[in-house]
């Protein structure tokens, strides 16, 4: 375990977590040890399960930290150093390494669902926290059209992250180093034939998997990557990089809409209408026959 930042000191005498998380999702702490002088530990697993993932964790500065997953297909497993930092809620300002939008095709309402996934990165030393509860850790907008916001599952805790308005604001710290995922979905009105996906800051890189392969998408710089199916679905790839801020990306929806049977329904009944009247008026101007005495 080691204190991150430009010197990287090892920690001594820092309890140390080992966690067991099963497929079901359920797990718990099954050991716990102190970090020695050169901040390193050992950690026994009692009862192997080969199904599960094992994680370290540790606190430092009021914040928990944890360690890659690891299974325990060999006798004995090493780890990356576990590094913990301080914390500032000051310095350079968290960025967007990377933001995935996927747009599903209509539903029979004519509503669309959208995911995106971000990649938020903190170029500082420190852990970036939030001020208070009025300042969070990072903000980024999203459609105004946008309804049914939900956190989904990523890096950071859904609990740490909600919608102010046409935003995103996540409270939770984010650490430096890797880049960490952040992941939400919302809905598209039918009445919605276009959407403007808002870049309010600098990010690295945009990408968008769009399922109504007949849509238009226009940004400056932007990549058509072609048509890939994803799990029998076909999307329609599009990439820009060095996306500054205030820049347009705009999707346009096609007119075309999915054939429903119940949408013939009031020419049908409409037609019908008509033919009988057509008929009754047939019926009145025919002369009746004479009968023969």
């Amino acid at each position: 375990m080691v204190h991150g930042g430009p010197n990287g000191t090892p920690l001594a005498r820092a309890w140390v977590v080992l966690h067991r998380v099963t497929t079901g999702g359920a797990g718990g702490p099954i050991d716990s040890s102190r970090t020695n002088g050169r901040g390193a530990f050992t950690l026994t697993v009692g009862g192997p399960d080969t199904t599960a993932i094992y994680v370290v964790s540790s606190w430092y500065d009021g914040i928990a930290y944890f360690s890659e997953p690891v299974t325990v297909a060999r006798p004995r497993t090493s780890l990356r150093p576990l590094l913990v930092y301080d914390t500032t809620s000051a310095g350079p300002g968290v960025q967007v390494a990377r933001r995935l939008l996927t747009v599903a095709r209509q539903k029979p309402d004519g509503a669309r669902d959208v995911l995106e996934l971000l990649e938020l990165l903190n170029p500082g030393s420190k852990t970036r926290i939030a001020a208070d509860t009025l300042q969070p850790t990072w903000t980024g907008a999203i459609p105004v059209e946008a309804i049914q916001f939900q956190v989904a599952q990523g890096d950071l805790s859904p609990q740490a992250v909600t919608r102010r308005g046409d935003s995103v604001a996540v409270f939770g710290p984010i650490p430096p180093g890797d880049a960490k995922q952040l992941s939400y979905a919302y809905v598209l009105p039918g009445s919605a034939a276009r959407v403007v996906v808002p870049i309010d800051q600098p990010t690295a890189e945009v990408d968008l998997l769009v399922e109504d392969t007949a849509a238009t998408v226009t940004a400056a710089r932007l990549d058509t990557l072609g048509v890939q199916e994803i799990e029998t679905r076909r999307f329609a790839r599009y990439r820009a990089q060095a996306v500054p801020a205030g820049a347009a990306v705009t999707i346009a929806f096609s007119a075309a809409r999915r054939f429903r049977a119940e949408s013939l329904v009031p020419f049908v009944v409409i037609g019908a209408g008509a033919a009988l009247a057509a008929g009754f008026v047939v019926a009145l101007r025919r002369r009746p026959a004479q009968l023969t005495p």
